[in-house]
């Protein structure tokens, strides 16, 4: 497009005999302009850039929330639609989606074998993102993952794998030593599961569940439930922090076609993260817009403890321990390439 500018305004000091040099300057300074909002439209596509979630109510997702509600989008030029979607990969695989939100990324795999024909393009939050809440009168020590066995927990499908996983490498054979039930309902269009979870446990229906940290907190406020084990800071057995993380996936064809969008997301969700670092109390602002009264009033103080995993890098180290975990669940055959698995075109926008 510069050089179609560039080639006309040649054309224009050629063609138009009467200007001098002078002349022809101003002409171009008047002219340019109109010319890079031409540019700017055919960069970016006519329709607003497809994102699907597979959890609205979740601090995991927050950031992309944030920048949305916060106008960073449009600053960038274009506007976003922000569906919930419980099955996102296949969603992002059919193209009913340009780009897919999930705590558990690795999830991609499950329509893109081996990662062939996706990419990550940013982290939304650091380390595996969810919690093992438990009903408040379990008498269990915090970190006391022996605790679980005859209890009756929930898990949405995917974050059930780290789940099962982090169990059995306890020592803990899940069906012999505690049940993990499916809920009805809980893959019913339109339900976050996290809230619907702490909903089942303070119905009894269940003893405990794996949860992102905003279903944790509406559990622990309301005195139905506590914290078992949080994995990120420290309760896991095995290293279950690394066994994924949560992430923008798209695919190698959107990025072929849209990639000027592409890198817009990412630059939004970037300065959404830095700011909700810088001022934690954003978080408000947002959650009133966004979520039921109950998790509006609760999403400032979750999101002042999750600020510190609201980081877009993604290291080798991350991509090479979640692959292994999708080795050991059956998602993956064997090691994968870092630039295989993440666009090593995005890395310089992660610094906000």
């Amino acid at each position: 497009m510069k050089r179609r500018v560039v080639n006309f305004l040649c054309g224009l000091e050629g063609a138009v005999k009467p200007l001098d040099r002078r002349q022809f300057l101003h002409v171009a300074a008047a002219t340019l302009p109109a010319f890079s909002r031409i540019a700017s439209a055919e960069t970016y596509p006519a329709r607003p850039v497809r994102i699907a979630t597979v959890d609205l109510i979740s601090n995991t997702v927050f950031p992309l929330l944030a920048a949305n509600h916060l106008g960073l989008f449009k600053a960038e030029g274009f506007d976003v639609e922000i569906d919930l979607f419980p099955m996102g990969p296949p969603a992002l695989h059919n193209g009913r989606v340009d780009i897919l939100a999930m705590g558990s990324v690795y999830g991609v795999l499950t329509e893109f074998p081996e990662w062939k024909g996706s990419k990550i393009i940013a982290a939304l939050s650091q380390g595996t993102p969810w919690l093992l809440v438990v009903r408040a009168n379990l008498a269990a020590r915090r970190g006391d993952i022996n605790a679980v066995k005859g209890l009756r927990l929930t898990a949405a499908d995917g974050p059930d794998q780290a789940l099962k996983l982090m169990l059995v490498r306890a020592g803990i054979e899940p069906g012999r030593d505690l049940e993990i039930v499916e809920l009805p309902g809980a893959r019913a269009p339109g339900v976050s599961f996290g809230v619907f979870a702490e909903r089942a446990l303070e119905d009894r229906k269940i003893d405990g569940f794996w949860g992102n940290a905003l279903a944790a907190e509406l559990a622990v406020s309301r005195g139905v439930g506590k914290v078992l084990i949080d994995v990120r800071r420290g309760d896991d057995p095995d290293d279950v922090r690394s066994f994924t993380f949560a992430a923008l996936a798209t695919t190698d064809a959107y990025l072929e076609r849209e990639m000027a969008s592409a890198e817009g997301v990412v630059r939004a969700v970037v300065k959404a993260q830095a700011m909700l670092r810088a001022d934690p109390s954003l978080a408000r602002k947002v959650g009133q817009g966004k979520f039921p009264a109950d998790a509006a009033e609760l999403i400032t103080r979750t999101i002042e403890r999750e600020i510190a995993f609201y980081d877009p890098v993604i290291t080798e180290d991350a991509v090479r321990s979640m692959n292994a975990f999708a080795q050991a669940i059956g998602y993956l055959s064997g090691p994968v390439p870092y630039d295989q698995v993440v666009d090593l075109r995005f890395p310089k926008l992660w610094v906000s």
